[in-house]
């Protein structure tokens, strides 16, 4: 059974083939463009309307993953939370998200405060649906530094470390991230799957 992904997100899709030793394929290159509509209220809500959608168009002889995520900042009431990938509006970068936030933490006088990542990841298939979830903990800080990693990264430091991830090496973030430790998860259960 094919492995497939149901993200467009670049940045998903590069850490998840990097992290899983799978063959794993972007849906779009077998489906081309397609927006699918994420109006669950949570991440493992998200993470499977996104893999059941892209599984009832491709069908049996798949399985796919899909993954939801976000930081969530206590202080500030968990925003962005689910709301992380368009937090700054509709076609919002990255960077408007980051900086967003920034602007929100300075509005507050919270130069820095602690935080989480959160990711859900779905797995879909002709032999079930399945949801794990992996955290990273740390702190938020008012200002972006360092230009590795992608989306909140370069404010987020993570627990036991004095660098952003935007500044840490990608090796170090492949081990702790919370995308690392839902794939973790996922892995014997996508092992499974392909044995059936």
């Amino acid at each position: 059974m094919k492995l497939v992904l149901a993200t467009s997100n670049k940045g998903k899709l590069r850490e998840i083939k990097e992290m899983c030793q799978d063959e794993v394929v972007a849906f779009s290159e077998l489906l081309g463009d397609l927006e699918i509509i994420e109006d669950g209220d949570t991440f493992a809500a998200n993470a499977l309307i996104k893999a059941r959608s892209i599984y009832e168009k491709l069908g049996e002889a798949y399985i796919v993953i899909a993954d939801d995520s976000g930081i969530s900042v206590p202080a500030m009431g968990g925003i962005p939370g689910i709301y992380s990938a368009r937090y700054a509006g509709e076609n919002a970068t990255d960077k408007d998200n980051l900086y967003k936030l920034i602007h929100a933490l300075k509005e507050k006088g919270i130069k820095r405060t602690p935080a989480y990542y959160t990711a859900a990841i779905a797995i879909v298939s002709k032999y079930g649906e399945y949801v794990v979830h992996g955290w990273m903990y740390g702190d938020v800080i008012d200002e972006a530094r360092g230009d590795k990693g992608f989306g909140y990264d370069p404010m987020f430091i993570p627990s036991g470390f004095g660098a952003t991830l935007g500044e840490l090496d990608d090796e170090i973030k492949k081990v702790i991230s919370h995308r690392a430790k839902a794939l973790n998860q996922a892995k014997p259960i996508i092992k499974m799957l392909k044995r059936k």
